[in-house]
């Protein structure tokens, strides 16, 4: 959560309303401004805060006035304890939330891996989306986000290699593969080639690009191999390419070593 709000903005977004004072009635002190802070947030944010200081100080001030509660008991509010776990249940059940189970965690990297990884690759959007995710179908996030967001990001990985390789074919993914064969020093010529830009316009450099536009063709890639792809994936996966050498790709994984090899070729 941001930590810089207008007092506009406090008032609009952590004023406590009729149903929240209901909830807060027999609570005092600490707990009182506590519970308080943690309802807003969740409000706002659709998830409980990992720390205490997630909660902007600007808040704090504002939502310790209306309770009649001095800010500084807030610090004396521990969210590991055993009535700050009770309060999340509260929170949960007022607002129609329930807890994330193991179920929901592998449905989850499912979507996240099917629906998002293929066109957003910041783990940091990813992480965003999966909370609005888990806002609108109202569960409370699971506590393990990062293992999710890693998990979805490899499945995508995975099923995007595979795909690749299913397009291209035995004949096809064995000629990529030689490329970077230990001791082709043509495919390492041409890997090389591949990854120098074509540097101003003439006669040579010309020249230069149709005989790499012409090595590339012998290659036999299929029509439309990444036609369905993102080009902020295909991007991604050819910047990690230009970045290897045939060393580099000789120790990488079969699958992704030809789908890197695909998507260098492809866009060359």
């Amino acid at each position: 959560m941001r930590q810089e709000w207008s007092p506009e903005e406090v008032v609009e977004c952590w004023t406590l309303v009729d149903g929240d004072w209901a909830l807060v009635v027999n609570k005092a002190g600490a707990t009182r401004l506590g519970f308080c802070l943690m309802l807003k947030f969740f409000e706002l944010e659709g998830r409980f805060p990992e720390f205490v200081e997630e909660i902007p100080q600007p808040a704090v001030d504002y939502v310790a006035e209306l309770v009649k509660v001095p800010a500084v008991e807030f610090a004396k509010y521990d969210l590991a304890s055993w009535a700050v776990k009770h309060h999340r249940k509260q929170i949960r059940e007022a607002l129609g939330f329930r807890p994330s189970t193991r179920a929901d965690e592998e449905r989850l990297i499912v979507w996240l891996a099917d629906e998002v990884c293929p066109v957003e690759l910041v783990e940091e959007r990813l992480r965003e989306a999966l909370l609005v995710q888990c806002r609108e179908e109202r569960i409370e996030p699971p506590g393990r986000i990062d293992r999710i967001v890693n998990a979805a990001q490899t499945r995508a990985e995975k099923a995007f290699c595979t795909r690749t390789i299913g397009r291209l074919g035995e004949v096809c993914a064995g000629r990529l593969l030689a490329l970077a064969g230990e001791g082709n020093e043509t495919g390492a010529a041409l890997l090389a080639a591949l990854k120098r830009d074509p540097g101003a316009v003439g006669l040579d450099s010309l020249l230069a690009e149709i005989n790499k536009l012409n090595d590339v063709r012998k290659l036999g890639l299929p029509e439309g191999l990444f036609a369905d792809c993102s080009e902020k994936l295909l991007a991604a996966w050819r910047a990690r390419a230009i970045k290897m050498y045939p060393s580099d790709f000789r120790e990488t994984a079969e699958d992704a070593r030809i789908t890197l090899l695909a998507a260098l070729c492809a866009s060359r």
